[in-house]
């Protein structure tokens, strides 16, 4: 038998968007008739190797919530090793989702696939836009040791092929198999011999071209596709045509086989951004900013406090919901798809995107508040009186600021610590409350005579991931201490509000001055959902030149409180912009800032009442430094990104499918560092940054896109057939009320010797606190347990490592810490902490550790 000289896997999937410009609920219609025609095919032809489900186990929900009874029929198949499913639970973007959404991500998918067989275990993301540098340890940690993708390559990573090996930072390592052409080459293959020759001529231009190996891939399947069920007849078809080729049914696995044999494979590293085959969308972070913002929060939320907070109850015996827990992941996993995360879908879409955000963030408010409830009737006080209980979930045990409300009908009160220490505090404002708002029962009896809130601020050092209850104690009447000032000191800072809407600040301790901080920036917006694109010749409109802003400074006793009012008038809409003499749309413009007197770290809140279509508005922070690179986080670790990408000076020589721009993702910080000085944005909202200006010293954080349609085509910086398709997205121009939240934070030293990685840790996790007062809207019996007044875990802290999150293990009730190395030196574990059992990310046992190396993620098992 004579060996043919090239080796052709056909591999037959479907890529299942869940939504995309057509809704859920259309795309749940077409998954039950293509789901029963594959297992049809699938039972019918036992020489039918196997069929690919989108590496995600989601659509499987989708199916089952329609046709349960077919759930043995896809285990059947599933088990015999023809029906692929997994690893993950939706197909999930890798630039914009935090690092706990990727491993939930993974965890719920493996643990779905296995309860109907095994997963197919390859790191399968066919269409995302862009590849973590973190995403070879992620998979590594759950025994995943190939990936799969289409977007991200060029050859200046260090290989021109689509087999290679990929390493993270900490040593991570994957054996990849690239579509140089996108997942979709092999739909619809036609029967026709002439057509058919033509189109697989024109693909082994390139497969011939780019493979490592005699063993090619054609992927055959496409968007929502159903199976090619003639795909015998082309297959004979095809060995007819190509004499030295042999065609043949095959599966992922079986290439990787080939490669895991191959001993030639270039090794490369880093994230992989570059859109010159594939389009990646670097300006796509900022679209629909309301629901980019709405995840950033929630995954905050779920990380910092609700899952620390569920593990603390745990450790006194208030059980830990893993059930609600995983719905929440779950429902909020639904929208990390690239096109629902990316925002590029029609309005519907987005409408059932938004509705998830707000059900996502109901459970997890809600479950907040039953933990700390729990927390706080568990723990019993002196003399029966109203408590204030305050959660720490962070490592900071120096001071905290506390901002609270405690509701009661006493003129005023005292706090009194575990101790018998009275704790000061400062009284900020005070609102009357319906007795009917705290609970109906109340007014039902006839008790009408109000309740007042009364908003607090105090100092309070608390213990380490734990709680401390205070007793509320009725009082004579407190006054509210709080004067207008026009000036601003703090132990670091001295700021100076501008009559522009900008801030002066001086350092007191590098001496170092900057000044027109929080200018705004608008541009012309002629680009869809996908990317940012300017008009030609347009110039940006500054804040600085355009409006003469209100502002008012309020000083408490340990923060300053600084409202800053404007409106920026600007061209109305796109053909606005190009007129002489535009008519123009305002952007009302609300920063309230918060400056605590003793910490670096300034909160930014920005609310925005935009009426102004077609453009992009910007928050601009000069910085004073001269760098090459920006420093920003990534899952799990920090990346360095160059200010200005070098591929600039060749995409259109080179025919990329999108210009390169600098815009680029962050997680929770950026900074900008010289020998001197750092400085960073902290964000609970916003993930997009770009650098320019002078020396490109100058952080420009984007705060809006608006847009009007889907996709376009022949953008300035993306050429060529538009990108979706050429639908109108009228609620995409986001007209109305938008809230964000920003932090701001200079320090006089380079960033290696900042702990910018926890001082974003301790500005995502504020202290909460529960008021327990006698009344509830809803009524529950006393818990079964008691705490203490002073709880805490009593976690190990190992030098600069951070905590990722504390969450109890979905195989025990073992408390859980992940930590992760956010610098560029190793940090050596203790004896004590070596001793420690050490999990992977799929919470299973592995070996023990001496040391973390710079961005590597480990996780404990601590009792």
């Amino acid at each position: 038998m004579i060996m043919k000289e090239k080796q052709i896997h056909i591999v037959p999937h479907m890529h299942w968007d869940r939504e995309w410009y057509f809704s859920t609920e259309e795309s749940q219609i077409l998954l039950v008739n293509n789901m029963d025609e594959i297992m049809d095919t699938l039972e019918q032809h036992p020489d039918y190797p196997t069929y690919v489900l989108d590496g995600q186990t989601a659509v499987l929900e989708d199916y089952f919530n329609a046709k349960a009874e077919n759930y043995e029929r896809v285990k059947q198949l599933v088990r015999e090793g023809r029906l692929k499913i997994g690893p993950w639970y939706t197909q999930t973007d890798e630039m914009v989702v935090g690092a706990e959404s990727m491993t939930r991500n993974l965890l719920y998918g493996i643990k779905d696939s296995e309860k109907l067989g095994k997963p197919m275990m390859i790191g399968y993301v066919p269409d995302s836009f862009g590849q973590s540098a973190q995403a070879p340890q992620i998979l590594n940690q759950f025994g995943i040791k190939h990936s799969i993708f289409w977007r991200g390559m060029s050859e200046r990573h260090g290989t021109d092929k689509t087999e290679f090996k990929w390493r993270s930072a900490e040593g991570s390592e994957v054996t990849v198999q690239q579509f140089p052409l996108g997942y979709a080459v092999g739909k619809f293959l036609p029967t026709e011999k002439e057509k058919l020759k033509d189109r697989i001529d024109k693909l082994f231009l390139t497969l011939d071209k780019r493979a490592t190996t005699n063993h090619e891939l054609i992927p055959n399947g496409h968007d929502q596709m159903p199976i090619q069920q003639n795909i015998f007849e082309i297959i004979d078809e095809l060995n007819e045509i190509y004499p030295n080729r042999n065609f043949f049914l095959s599966t992922y696995e079986a290439i990787f086989e080939v490669l895991d044999q191959e001993k030639s494979l270039a090794t490369i590293q880093g994230e992989l951004i570059d859109g010159k085959y594939a389009r990646i969308h670097r300006s796509i972070y900022s679209t629909r900013m309301d629901l980019k913002a709405a995840n950033t929060r929630i995954e905050n939320k779920i990380t910092n406090i609700l899952e620390p907070l569920a593990s603390l109850a745990k450790s006194v015996g208030i059980p830990y919901q893993h059930g609600l827990m995983e719905l929440i992941w779950k429902e909020l996993m639904k929208n990390h798809a690239h096109d629902s995360i990316g925002t590029c879908c029609s309005d519907k879409v987005h409408r059932e995107i938004l509705a998830r955000f707000r059900n996502t963030e109901e459970r997890v408010d809600r479950l907040i508040d039953f933990y700390k409830r729990r927390m706080a009737e568990a723990t019993p006080v002196s003399l029966n009186n109203d408590k204030l209980t305050l959660f720490n979930m962070s490592h900071k045990t120096d001071p905290s600021l506390v901002t609270t409300t405690v509701i009661t009908k006493a003129p005023g009160f005292k706090l009194q610590a575990p101790n018998g220490e009275f704790v000061s505090y400062d009284l900020i404002a005070k609102n009357v409350i319906d007795p009917g708002v705290i609970d109906r029962q109340i007014v039902a009896h006839g008790n009408y005579e109000p309740f007042i809130g009364y908003t607090i601020q105090f100092e309070r050092a608390l213990p380490d991931i734990g709680c401390e209850t205070l007793e509320v104690i009725p009082d004579a009447e407190v006054e509210i201490d709080t004067k207008l000032t026009s000036e601003i000191k703090t132990d670091y800072y001295k700021i100076h509000v501008n009559h522009d809407g900008t801030i002066d600040l001086l350092d007191l301790d590098s001496g170092e001055r900057y000044r027109k901080v929080l200018v705004l920036e608008n541009q012309a917006d002629d680009g869809d959902e996908y990317d940012f694109s300017p008009l030609p010749d347009d110039k940006p409109i500054y804040s600085i030149n355009r409006v003469n802003a209100k502002y008012h400074i309020m000083e408490h006793l340990f923060t300053y409180e600084v409202d800053i009012y404007y409106t920026l008038s600007v061209p109305a809409n796109l053909s606005e912009r190009l007129r002489m003499n535009p008519k123009t749309a305002d952007i009302n413009v609300r920063l309230h800032l918060q400056i605590h007197k003793h910490d670096r770290t300034i909160s930014i809140e920005v609310n925005l009442n935009n009426q102004v279509k077609d453009q992009r508005t910007r928050l601009l922070i000069p910085t004073n430094t001269v760098a090459e690179f920006s420093i920003a986080d990534n899952q799990f670790g920090q990346i360095h990104r160059p200010v200005v990408d070098d591929a600039m000076n060749v995409w259109q020589k080179e025919k990329w499918a999108e210009r390169p721009d600098a815009i680029y993702p962050f997680l929770s910080y950026v900074s900008l560092s010289d020998t001197r000085t750092t400085t960073t944005v902290f964000t609970n909202s916003t993930r997009e940054y770009e650098m320019i200006g002078e020396n490109h010293g100058t952080m420009a954080i984007t705060l809006l896109r608006s847009v009007g349609v889907l996709g376009k085509s022949d953008l300035v910086r993306r050429p060529g057939r538009p990108s979706g398709i050429n639908a109108p997205t009228p609620d995409s121009q986001l007209l109305g009320h938008l809230k964000l939240d920003l932090a701001l934070r200079m320090d006089p030293e380079p960033f290696e010797d900042c702990e910018v990685a926890e001082y974003a840790k301790r500005y995502l996790t504020p202290v909460i606190a529960y008021n327990q007062i006698p009344f509830q809207a809803m009524h529950l019996n006393p818990p079964a347990v008691r705490a203490s007044r002073v709880e805490a875990l009593n976690l190990p802290r190992i030098g600069r490592l951070v905590i990722s999150t504390i969450k109890i293990s979905e195989k025990d009730d073992s408390i859980l810490l992940r930590l992760f190395n956010p610098t560029n030196r190793a940090e050596k574990l203790s004896a004590d902490f070596q001793k420690l059992t050490f999990l992977n990310l799929n919470e299973q046992v592995t070996g023990p550790l001496v040391e973390v190396k710079p961005n590597q993620v480990i996780t404990v098992k601590l009792r």
